[in-house]
């Protein structure tokens, strides 16, 4: 009796640690296969704002970073500003297949995108998934891109507080890469576009850029720009807005030197009346 009093006690104890799966009898000839719970609701869950905050268990880059908004149960826009692409809030269908979500997207005439995202749990404030997104130019394959990712939930919303001047610099002891460390200017318009001014003789002068756009999404404030003159190339840079608070604006964001170890850029720019 004790002997078979311990064989059913351990085989209750087995079946109730297997968390997430299920616990039947099988043979080897019949291997049992665990079965993943479906995430209930899932439409209603991943609803609203997202940003990427984790990349294979490592805090994202801030040039790494993207918005995703699920605005409906079967419509989703994005905004992101990598490589070539350059998308603010564009919109794209998405279907859900138990916990898989899918989003075939034209990026632009040649361009076509294949996303999956295998949702493996998700509460209010995080969402944990796993990405998948084939890029094809042409209908050939062009560009892989796999990892384990981590979304945290945006509740902000500085696209509205940022218009208008501001002054500063960074504040970082690595300072930023396309920073002087000197004051400049920024007047951020609401057409999309900023225009950048930097002191000559004592007085405030506006680039002549020949390209000079921006957008936020949530806290994410991405910037593109190309100085005039022949030869110049587009730059781009993408910050977090920290707060927005008393006429002073924060920025930070995470990024990699050449040896791959990373540093926080920080920058901080008070309002101009």
């Amino acid at each position: 009796m004790k002997k078979k009093y311990k064989w059913m006690l351990a085989a209750i104890l087995i079946c109730g640690a297997s968390v997430m799966t299920s616990c039947v009898g099988g043979t080897n000839d019949n291997p049992v296969t665990p079965v993943e719970p479906v995430i209930e609701n899932l439409s209603e869950k991943v609803a609203g704002k997202w940003i990427v905050d984790e990349k294979d268990g490592k805090p994202a880059l801030t040039n790494q970073k993207l918005v995703i908004n699920f605005e409906s149960a079967n419509k989703v826009s994005v905004s992101l500003s990598y490589m070539n692409f350059w998308h603010r809030n564009d919109l794209f269908d998405y279907t859900i297949n138990g916990n898989v979500i899918s989003c075939a997207s034209q990026l632009d005439e040649h361009t076509f995108a294949n996303i999956v995202v295998k949702v493996n749990a998700i509460d209010a404030n995080k969402m944990y998934e796993d990405f998948s997104n084939i890029i094809s130019v042409d209908g050939v394959e062009q560009i892989k891109m796999e990892s384990k990712e981590t979304l945290k939930r945006i509740t902000d919303d500085y696209s509205a507080s940022i218009l208008g001047v501001w002054e500063g610099r960074s504040t970082g002891a690595e300072g930023s890469e396309f920073d002087d460390g000197e004051n400049h200017r920024w007047e951020y318009l609401a057409d999309g576009t900023f225009r950048y001014y930097h002191k000559v003789d004592g007085q405030w002068q506006m680039s002549d850029d020949v390209l000079h756009d921006y957008f936020v999404d949530g806290a994410l404030l991405c910037t593109r720009w190309q100085n005039a003159g022949e030869g110049q190339k587009e730059n781009r840079e993408w910050w977090e807005i920290e707060s927005i608070q008393n006429g002073v604006m924060k920025w930070t964001a995470l990024r990699m030197r050449e040896d791959g170890t990373t540093y926080t850029a920080t920058f901080e720019m008070t309002k101009v009346q």
